[in-house]
This record gives C-alpha cells, structure tokens and sequence, in this order.
C-alpha cells in the first residue's frame, strides 16, 4: 500500500494546473464529464466520455482493471469531503496524486501527476537497502503515530542485536553476513502480530514495534521466541551458520514517552542483556540509566587518563619454588584519580576494550614494563598481559620490538601472557603472531589456564613456554579435592609437554606445601609478595641478590 505521509510535491504541480501535458478532466456541477484532454483519456483507455459521472468512470476503472478494488470509492469519498489532493494507486503499480480546483461557477477540474519516481525516492528513504525493511526514520515515524492513539500502554519497542554476527562476517565472509541479515529479518516477520512492525538500524541491529498486547507479558513472550527462533542452525552456500539475538525492551509510558526515549531506553536494555551472556532479554529499569550515565562519566575519565599520567604499574613477585629464587614480576595495570581514588581494573579494562582504547594503553603498559625491567639485573624477567582485541592489530609485532629496543631490554626477559579469549575469535591468525613474538626470543605463558572450554587443544596448537594455573583452583585447594586433582593434572601435563608452570593466588602455607608437593614449579601470590610500586620491586631484586 502507499504511504500517504511526506508526500513531496513534485515540480509539475507548480505548473499551470491547466497543462495539456497533465491527465486533465473538467466535470460539471453534477460530477459529469464535461471536457477532457489526450492524456486523461489516455489514463482511462475507452472510459472517457462527456456526460459520463466520474463515479461511474472510477467504477468503470475497477472493472476493466485499470484500478483495484475499492480504490473507486476512496477516490470518490476524497472528492466529497473536499481534500484539495488524494494519492492513489493504479493496478499496474502507478502513484497517481490527483488535485481539485473549482474553475469558474461550479466547474471542477481534476488533474492527474504521475508521482511514482517521487514516491519511490521517498520510500527509499524509508527503508532499508539490503532487507527492504523500513528503517530508522520510518520506525520513528511510526512509533510516533503509534503514540498519539489512546491504546498507546500496550506499546513495546524490542531492540534486538545479533550474538557471534560479526564472527560470520569476519570468517565466511560479507555476501554470507548479508544474506544472513536477510534470513533473520524473514524469521522475525513470521512471529510478528497484526499490527507489529519490524525495523532494521543498521549493521545487525532491528527493532520490532509491538503495537498491541497486555504488557509487559507480550513482550517477554515476543522476546522469548525472538531468542528461540533466531537461534536455530542457518545454512547458507554450504556454510552451517549459528548466531543468537540479545534483546531490550521498553515500554510505552512507563520508559519513555517519545520514539527517541523509547529506543534509547530498549537500547540500554540491551547492553544489559547483552552484559548477562547474550541470547536473553532484559527490560529497561532507571538503575540502568544511572549506570549508563556512571560508565560515560568513567569513559570521560579514562580517556583523559594518559594525558593526566593517571596510571601506572604494580609489579608482583614471581618465585621459583625450589631454592625460593626470585625470578621475575607481572606488571599490573593500575588506575587512581582524585575524585574515584583507585579504580579495579575489572572496571576499566573491560571499559578500555569497549571503547578502543585498549590498544593505546597497552602499548603503554609494554613500554613502561620494558623500561622498568631493564633496570633489573640478568635473568629477572617481567610478564605482560595482552588483551584480545591487541593481537587485531597488524602493527602488535612493531610495538613490541620498538617497546624492547628503545628500553634496551634482551627480549628473552620478556614473558607475553594471553588468556584463551585471545585465541578464540581466530585461533589461525592469533597462533601466527604468537609464532613471530616466540621467534624473537620473547617468552609466552597462557594465562588463567583451565577456566575455559579449549585450554588443552591450544597447548596442541602452540608450545607455551609456561602454563599459569588459574587462582581460582587454587583458592579452592583445601576445600575441593576437584581442585586438587586438577593442579595436578596441569603441572603433569606440563612437565611431559616442557612447559613451566606457575600457581598464581597462592595465599597460605598450606596452598603453598600443597602445589610444592604436586610438582609446580613456580609461585606468584600474597603470600610471597604483593604487587608493589617499581622502586620497592627494585629494592627487593637488590635484596634478593
């Protein structure tokens, strides 16, 4: 159907209304035909006649196919209550606006523009390329019309984004992401109702308008089939395809009272959702605002923080246990300003990640490290941890070599630590530059070994020089016998496989006798050193020596 709203006048309506180059009837006081020209009888073959009603000949129009059914009447009522336009549709598709004007004592006369190229920009301008869906502004638009009418409390807006979509992109490809994106749009169309509508924002990103219904439970259940059925296997050129759907709601009245606060408040809905684990929904509550607007204040901070000199590193001893050598330090990231005072790095790091800043801070964090390290003696070295999102960058490897020239430390001093979330996005690709950072005689450890799914088919992948057993098995070593049977497992397996392995969290004598007896080679914890500023870790190289 046409879209009757922001219809833009095209320039032949600013014409001479008279113009024998516009379909043109002239009817008499009656509504007969009185006059026509060659292009009103061209637009109603056979039909044009004087004498004839214009009722008749819009019937007369339905009939011969010329128009579709009911289109006659619309038409009529249009003219009886007095609209000086009406937009119809002809049945080969055509937009045709028509326009009244009274002529002299009682003569009407009906011009006909053909507005189809007009109408189709305009509705281009409404709608999504790629999967003919109405986009932003027409989801506005329509929420807006939604808003104004009375059963305006049983409006929900679903912000709905797709778990793992960019992995797709990423590994099959473009063309594959984009004939998913239509596959989606095709599956939330089917669990639409009536009066619902479905948008797409960009990106993998839609929102359905769910215009009826008791609230909040027809949300919750739209949402809920919305995760189920978005979540099946997609298969497409040979390619089994998983993705699933994160989603926000928020309710009308109750969240927002304009299409803007709606939206926004779906969409912090949505990070929320997406914060949980993903594949759930969440609705929006005012905490969320506040939080919102504490994680902005924090962006804020952050990224004023280098410039401020706000940081700064904590080295934490690293022990070998057998003759208790001192032999290296983790470099830990730390953050203070006057107002927060010190910040978890819980907080911010994941924060630095999120907003892009993760690469310019861990190029510092490498630089400062190396050059902290360099004043220690023969064979004191330091470990760094890289984030994921690091090893996306294609100059990772210019960085660190510059980082260890400029502070003229030997790069076997140097022990780069990953967690599994650095190899799973692409294994590949994260194993060929671990391959370049080993092959300049830098160390590399896997973190917080055996809390993820894939720890041991990466140790297949690439010779780690050190396992690092996570704190949490640790902890967990004098309550939990799992615990324990797996801190020996992992100092087993690294042994057969020449690999060292460290036991980080270590906080009591009794932690500490036991992974001794288990055959871990190293220590890293409170109970034999807490992180402590360069100048002390300094102080305690000189001691040890």
């Amino acid at each position: 159907m046409l879209q009757r709203n922001n219809i833009i006048e095209p320039a032949s309506l600013r014409e001479d209304p008279f113009s024998p180059s516009l379909p043109e009837l002239h009817l008499d006081p009656q509504g007969a035909v009185v006059s026509s020209n060659p292009s009103a009888r061209a637009l109603f073959p056979c039909l044009v006649t004087p004498g004839k009603s214009f009722k008749d000949l819009l019937h007369e129009a339905e009939k011969f196919g010329f128009l579709s059914n009911g289109i006659a009447s619309t038409i009529f009522d249009a003219l009886l209550a007095g609209r000086p336009q009406h937009l119809f549709e002809m049945r080969d598709g055509r937009a045709i606006l028509l326009s009244s004007l009274t002529n002299g004592p009682g003569l009407q006369v009906l011009s006909f523009t053909d507005v189809s190229y007009v109408m189709q920009v305009t509705l281009s301008r409404q709608r999504d390329v790629l999967t003919g869906l109405p986009n932003r502004l027409e989801l506005v638009r329509q929420l807006e019309e939604r808003l104004a009418s009375p059963a305006n409390d049983e409006i929900a807006v679903l912000y709905l984004d797709l778990d793992r979509f960019k992995l797709v992109n990423d590994t099959l490809g473009h063309p594959i992401g984009d004939t998913l994106l239509k596959l989606v749009s095709d599956r939330l169309s089917k669990i639409l109702g009536p009066k619902d509508s479905l948008a797409r924002l960009g990106g993998d990103e839609f929102v359905i308008l769910q215009a009826a219904g008791e609230q909040p439970t027809a949300a919750e259940a739209l949402a809920s089939r919305a995760i189920d059925l978005i979540g099946r296997t997609y298969l497409i050129q040979g390619h089994s395809v998983q993705v699933g759907v994160s989603v926000g709601i928020a309710l009308a009245g109750l969240d927002g009272k304009t299409p803007e606060d709606l939206i926004r408040s779906a969409d912090l809905a949505l990070f929320k959702a997406k914060s949980a684990g993903r594949s759930t929904f969440r609705f929006f509550t005012e905490a969320m605002d506040q939080e919102m607007q504490a994680r902005r204040s924090m962006e804020i901070d952050l990224q004023r923080a280098l410039v401020l000199e706000q940081f700064s590193l904590a080295y934490q001893p690293q022990y070998q246990i057998d003759g208790k050598r001192l032999v290296g330090f983790e470099a830990l990231l730390r953050w203070s300003t006057p107002a927060r005072g010190p910040v978890s790095p819980a907080q911010f790091i994941p924060l630095a990640e999120d907003i892009g800043m993760i690469g310019s801070l861990g190029e510092w964090v490498l630089r400062k490290a190396c050059k902290d390290a360099a004043q220690w003696p023969e064979p004191i070295s330091v470990s760094v941890n890289l984030s994921p999102l690091q090893f996306k960058n294609q100059k990772l490897i210019d960085v660190i070599v510059s980082a260890l020239a400029s502070a003229g430390l030997p790069p076997h001093r140097l022990d780069i630590e990953i967690t599994e979330g650095a190899l799973m996005d692409d294994t590949d690709a994260t194993v060929a530059i671990l391959k370049q950072i080993k092959a300049l005689g830098i160390k590399v450890s896997m973190d917080d070994f055996g809390t993820g799914y894939s720890s041991l088919s990466y140790l297949q992948k690439f010779p780690f020089d050190k396992i690092k057993i996570d704190q949490s098995f640790i902890r967990s070593l004098e309550t939990n016998p799992d615990s324990a049977a797996i801190v020996r497992a992992v100092t087993a397996l690294g042994e057969s496989l020449g690999m060292m392995t460290i036991a980080e969290g270590v906080e009591t004598e009794s932690q500490l006798r036991q992974i001794t007896h288990d055959g871990c080679k190293q220590v890293q914890g409170y109970l034999t050193g807490r992180p402590v500023p360069q100048h002390e870790a300094t102080l305690l190289v000189e001691q040890m020596n």
